[in-house]
Formats: structure tokens, C-alpha cells, sequence
């Protein structure tokens, strides 16, 4: 059986060659942006290294700042440089702003019923709108403060337990597991105003079933093989549309039973801040569907759990890989918060040298370092090139953040920089765009970048962080892990010891928001 399937594969694509080559010099496309060379029927998909970010930014070094990369038949076109990245995310915005969905992601959002995978027309103007004026407004993300700053504290009493428990002296943390459930329950209380936690600090049922969701998802999106970059061969890979239908009836069995638990509830107390409950009190004014509002909730999840904890943990491999600025920053924080309280987001205006580790943080490591692909609603030309319709065009954050023409030595960790000048990281500035810019920048961005803050604050404020006995600066390795998401492909170890003297202020402070 398997010796014929193979067969099938071999001849099919020994039929297609003779064609595909044909096609290869046409010039169906106009005049593209140079690139590699491209294979009949693949193109590119065997030279793409795992970490496509560092992959697209040397051969950007080879071909030129915009370039084409072809993904078995379809053209991307990959930008490197801020000056690009600001045409294709302002100058032709409109006409790029559109989605590439793949079999997976045209499944989990239901055909672009979301937010995150909708092509750009009214349905994304009406839920961009209400993201805007009403989800992530500057008075919900005040009112759903304690909830993030009660699971920092969390965070804080957990690695508090973790170094002074027996025997545990000097022994180094695998930080990152330290940062996942503070980015997991902060983003399931705001969205769904639930801590899927029970009385052990264990995740409860629903917590289970939540997280396995999560996985599956990832599973199965993973699975699709390549024949999904290559039209002709989709009839040799077909989708398992059992598996992804059990996928989606599980995703929103256990959403509509938790919306259930908020309806009754809105019915006894009236509305609270939690995204769910804004959802279900603006649903009739947005003529919002149960696929977007279910949709929208699953973004919010999707967008804010590994981000987080991405970018922190790279925050905390800098620190330890520069002592200086570790103790610059402590010397802030004792400075404008004192020893004798804990970190409040409210001391943030006060905190510049925080807000500048955070900055440089996410300039030199975006979470997501590759944007996710916009597809060309209309063809355009950028710097003399055409960009056809249907094209997916992707700014290469990681590498316009890193461009030496822009950035005064760029692979530097130097707060300092945003110091000197007042960048913005929310898409105004096109040098450094974690959060991407234009029509499709994140919403959520300032959420981000508040729990972001916190917890890199309340890290450095309650303990001094050290490399493990025998570990200099250089051995912290810092490549990146293959994905859409690039966590460090060696989990971050260090040695934590406490530096506040008072014992209460390392216990998580509660909220029941």
C-alpha cells in the first residue's frame, strides 16, 4: 500500500514537471522582485530553513530587500527594510490588507468570520471598529488591571516558593515555566473572566479541556503536508474533515458552555468588564454572528498566550546576558517603587528605563518575527516591482529591526536608544513593528505590552537574576525555535534570589474581578 501511494506521488509529479517548467519563465506574474531559484512544481519549499525570519534575511543579503520566494506554486513576496515595510503597511495598505487563509486556518475561523484571518471589507471594518471603540478601550484595560496584576503577583510567589523551598539555594529555574500560567490565566480571566485553576493551583477540568483544544489545534494544523502550497497535488493529501469538524465541535462545545455560565450570570449581576460579557451586551449593536463572537474570543487566546511569554522570557535573556542594565533597572525600580511595596502599573509613567527594556526587548525579538502574510487584493507596484493580485506579501519584522542602515549597532541590547528618541512600537514608526501596522495592526497592542512591562518589573523588582555556577553571557544561546511563534530554542535557565526584605510582599494579591 504504501510502496503505491508513493508511486501515485512520483508519477504524479513526473507528470507535472514537463508543465511546471513551461510555466516557470512565463510571464504570467509581470516583473516580480528577484529571488532564489525556484523548482518545478515546489519552488522554494526545500530551501526555506526552519527559522524562515534568519533564512529570509540572508537571502535578502543575496537578492535585494524585496524579494520573491515562491511556496510550491503561489508567489510571496518578502520586504526587509522599514522603507518597504512602510509601502506595503501605508501607501498601498488598502490593496494589501487581505488574508491568506490555508485548509486550517479557513476551518478555525470559519471562512474569515473572526478578526485575525478575515479578508479586509465590512466584516473586518465592523469588528476592527469594535475592538477599537469598545474591547480595548483605555477604560476596560484600567478596569481589568487588578486581574493582570494579580496573577504577576502569582508569577512572583511561585518563583518565590521555587528558591527558598529546602535545599533549593542557587539552583537555577527553568524561567519559562515560571511565565506560561501567568500569561495563560491573565488572558482566560480577560477574555472569559475564568481561572481555570482549583484550590491546589492545578488546572481544573475545563482548564484540561482548554489546553488540550489548544494543542489539538496545533496538531492538526501541522499535519497538513505540502500539497496545501501546491493546488495540482491537493487530491493526493486530502483533508481530514473529520478530524477537523471533531476540532471545531470541541472548540465550541466547551466556549458556548462557558457563554452559557455568563448568560445566566448577566441575569443576577448585571455586565462586567471581561471580554465575554462585552460580547454578549454588543452583539445586537454589531450584528455579531455566534461564529465571530466565538471566533474573536479564540483570537484573543491564540494572539495573547505564547507572545507573552515569548517576549518576556527573550526580555530576561538579555538582562541576564547585560548585568548592567539588570541593575540599571533595579536601581529604577527601588528608585520610583521602593522596597517596601510591590510594582503597580500605575508607576509605569514614572519607569522610563522599564519602558525602554521592553522596547528594545521586542525590537530584537518580535514575538511573531515574520507578519503574518497579507494577501494582495489588487495588483500594485513597490519599489518599481509588481506585486499581482493574490500574492501574499510578508514584512520580515525580525530583519528590519535589525537593519544597520536604520539601528546604530543593531544585534546590541541598548535600552538607552529609546531613550534618547520616543520610538513607538505600535506601528507609527515603521523601524520596529512587533505588533505590525496599518489596517491590520494588533488591537491589542497596549494590553500587550502592559503585561509585558509587569511582569519583566515585578522579575527584576523581587529578585536579582544570575546565570547557573559555571554559565558566562556567551554560552546563553539565542537562536530561535522553528514556527509562526519563535520561542528560544534552549529554554532560558537562571538562578533567582530574593532582594525585598518583607516576606508578604512576594504572596500573590487576589482579585476576584
Amino acid at each position: 500500500m504504501e510502496t503505491a501511494s508513493f508511486l501515485s506521488v512520483a508519477l504524479a509529479l513526473a507528470a507535472l514537471v514537463p508543465v511546471s517548467l513551461l510555466l516557470v519563465n512565463r510571464p504570467l506574474y509581470g516583473k516580480l522582485p528577484p529571488g532564489p531559484r525556484r523548482r518545478p512544481v515546489v519552488g522554494n519549499l526545500f530551501d526555506v530553513q526552519p527559522v524562515r525570519c534568519r533564512c529570509y534575511q540572508e537571502w535578502a543579503r543575496r537578492y535585494g530587500p524585496i524579494m520573491t520566494v515562491w511556496l510550491g506554486t503561489s508567489p510571496t513576496v518578502v520586504v526587509s527594510t522599514s522603507e518597504l515595510a512602510k509601502e506595503v503597511l501605508k501607501t498601498h495598505d488598502q490593496q494589501l490588507a487581505d488574508r491568506c487563509r490555508d485548509r486550517s486556518t479557513e476551518s478555525f475561523s470559519r471562512g474569515g468570520q473572526d478578526l485575525i484571518w478575515a479578508d479586509y471589507g465590512p466584516h473586518y471594518i465592523k469588528v476592527r471598529k469594535l475592538c477599537n471603540l469598545e474591547l480595548f478601550t483605555q477604560r476596560r484595560l484600567e478596569a481589568l488591571r487588578p486581574i493582570r496584576e494579580d496573577e504577576v503577583t502569582a508569577m512572583v510567589e511561585s518563583v518565590y516558593k521555587a528558591v527558598t523551598a529546602p535545599g533549593s539555594a542557587g539552583k537555577p529555574l527553568v524561567v519559562k515555566n515560571h511565565l506560561s500560567m501567568v500569561a495563560f490565566n491573565n488572558i482566560t480571566r480577560l477574555a472569559f473572566g475564568k481561572r481555570f485553576v482549583d484550590a491546589a493551583g492545578e488546572l481544573d477540568e475545563q482548564g484540561r479541556e482548554f489546553k488540550g483544544i489548544v494543542h489539538n489545534g496545533i496538531k492538526i494544523g501541522a499535519s497538513l503536508s505540502i500539497a496545501q502550497h501546491i493546488p495540482w497535488l491537493r487530491w493526493l493529501a486530502p483533508v481530514d474533515e473529520q478530524a477537523f469538524k471533531a476540532h471545531g465541535e470541541r472548540r465550541d462545545r466547551l466556549t458556548v458552555k462557558i457563554m452559557e455560565e455568563h448568560a445566566r450570570a448577566l441575569k443576577q449581576r448585571g455586565a462586567q468588564q471581561h471580554f465575554v460579557d462585552a460580547l454578549f451586551t454588543l452583539r445586537d449593536k454589531y450584528d455579531l454572528s455566534d461564529d465571530t463572537v466565538i471566533g474573536l474570543l479564540w483570537d484573543m487566546i491564540t494572539a495573547g498566550t505564547d507572545t507573552t511569554v515569548i517576549s518576556v522570557e527573550w526580555a530576561m535573556a538579555e538582562l541576564l546576558r547585560n548585568p548592567r542594565v539588570q541593575e540599571k533597572l533595579q536601581e529604577e525600580l527601588d528608585r520610583v517603587v521602593g522596597r517596601d511595596r510591590v510594582l503597580s502599573e500605575t508607576d509605569f509613567p514614572n519607569l522610563p528605563y522599564l519602558q525602554a527594556v521592553v522596547k528594545e526587548s521586542l525590537r530584537l525579538h518580535p514575538p511573531t518575527p515574520l507578519m503574518l502574510p497579507h494577501r494582495a487584493s489588487a495588483s500594485v507596484k513597490i519599489a518599481g516591482y509588481d506585486i499581482p493580485k493574490g500574492a501574499n506579501v510578508v514584512v520580515n519584522v525580525w530583519a528590519v529591526a535589525r537593519d544597520p542602515e536604520v539601528w546604530d549597532s543593531p544585534l546590541e541590547f541598548r535600552p538607552e536608544r529609546f531613550l534618547r528618541e520616543n520610538i513607538d512600537i505600535k506601528g507609527a514608526d515603521f523601524r520596529v513593528l512587533p505588533f505590525g501596522a496599518g489596517r491590520r495592526v494588533c488591537p491589542g497592542a497596549q494590553l500587550g505590552i502592559n503585561l509585558v512591562a509587569s511582569m519583566i518589573g515585578h522579575m527584576l523588582h523581587h529578585f536579582t537574576w544570575t546565570l547557573p555556577s559555571g554559565t558566562c553571557p556567551e554560552d546563553v544561546s539565542m537562536m530561535e525555535s522553528p514556527g509562526l511563534v519563535t520561542f528560544m530554542a534552549t529554554p532560558l535557565q537562571a538562578v533567582a534570589t530574593p532582594r525585598l526584605d518583607k516576606e508578604e510582599l512576594y504572596r500573590r494579591v487576589p482579585s476576584d474581578v
